[in-house]
């Protein structure tokens, strides 16, 4: 029998394939937009403004100081940038840092934004919104936040380094994972998830091999975008509130503390609903967590916090801040228990469910 649901539908428009870096301008254009500012990190500058080159008297610019963790000085920087320019939408070229700076210059001046993911972490297909200020990060969801476009090429991917292919996909699974118990899960994001795990079961050992494996970088690319999906339509639970945690407070990188969170969150919550994680133990056999953590070792994953930067006394901090304003979550936890899974992330114990 099948439960009751509700699906809000999907509101950003997707164009996936390759060689659609080139589809930029027309889709700036079909926004009603003749000056786009185009963001990026320090690290992608150079492509950026390849890219702006190409838009011709469509791009009034590069802001290339896109920033790990959306800090709000860096968006205040940026609106102003934005603000000088002339611009009247943004165009992200890059991962999660450059998304949420886009998501950040639109939720607060009303901007259309046109997203190119460059990594599979996911958070394009979203209206969610993680901002850090005095070393803690919040976040929010807003309808403005969601951007109106996102472009997926899967020629920009051929040169994502194999670290960072595995980390911002393992990244991506967590979305997917918490998805498949959330109180708000539907049959039709659960579907593009289920179909998902399997891409990347199949697509992430092909890439550690030959990283430029052009059937592989689709399949992941593809998968990522559901997994993104999933997390743009259903309330996320413990595994984000602690990757939020350690990456707000401590300075954790992002993909990282999210591919070496996951095998002990899914671990966690797969003593209380093992049915509903039953998918990820079909894909990656075994019970749920085990085998993720089995999976990410076997793909040379990054496998404690320790080797992230965090010491062993920050796990007690860690452990409180976890425990103000938590989140909901499938199986209720006490600040024991999150000191518990914690130290086992620290010190990459093999989750035994």
């Amino acid at each position: 029998m099948t439960r009751d649901f509700t699906f809000p539908g999907l509101a950003t428009r997707v164009i996936f394939g390759s060689g659609t870096l080139a589809q930029v301008g027309v889709e700036v254009e079909r926004l009603g937009h003749q000056h786009a500012l185009i963001l990026s990190t320090p690290h992608q500058k150079d492509q950026a403004q390849v890219l702006a080159d190409s838009l011709g008297p469509l791009s009034v610019g590069v802001f290339a100081g896109a920033a790990m963790h959306t800090t709000t000085d860096v968006t205040e920087t940026a609106l102003a940038a934005y603000r000088a320019s002339g611009a009247t939408c943004v165009v992200s070229l890059g991962g999660g840092s450059t998304t949420g700076l886009g998501k950040a210059i639109a939720v607060r001046c009303g901007a259309d934004q046109v997203v190119i993911p460059t990594t599979y972490a996911g958070s394009e297909m979203t209206d969610i919104l993680g901002e850090t200020a005095d070393g803690a990060k919040t976040t929010r969801r807003d309808p403005a936040i969601r951007p109106e476009v996102v472009i997926y090429d899967v020629d920009l991917t051929l040169s994502l380094p194999v670290a960072l292919t595995v980390t911002s996909a393992l990244n991506a699974i967590a979305h997917a994972m918490e998805g498949f118990y959330a109180p708000d899960r539907n049959p039709v994001v659960e579907a593009m998830c289920r179909d998902a795990m399997q891409a990347f079961q199949r697509a992430l050992p092909v890439l550690v091999a030959d990283p430029v494996n052009r059937a592989a970088r689709s399949d992941a690319l593809y998968a990522a975008w559901c997994c993104s999906t999933m997390l743009g339509q259903v309330t996320m639970a413990l595994h984000h509130k602690l990757a939020h945690v350690l990456g707000g407070s401590f300075g954790l990188p992002h993909a990282e503390t999210h591919a070496v969170l996951l095998p002990h969150t899914t671990a966690f919550n797969a003593a209380a609903v093992p049915d509903l994680l039953a998918p990820i133990s079909d894909v990656f056999g075994g019970p749920a967590g085990a085998g993720l953590w089995d999976f990410a070792e076997g793909l040379g994953a990054p496998m404690r916090l320790a080797d992230l930067g965090l010491t062993e006394p920050d796990l007690d901090r860690a452990a409180d801040i976890a425990l103000r304003n938590p989140y909901w979550n499938p199986r209720p936890f006490s600040r024991d228990e999150m000191r518990t899974l914690l130290q086992a992330a620290y010190e990459g114990r093999r989750p035994t469910n």
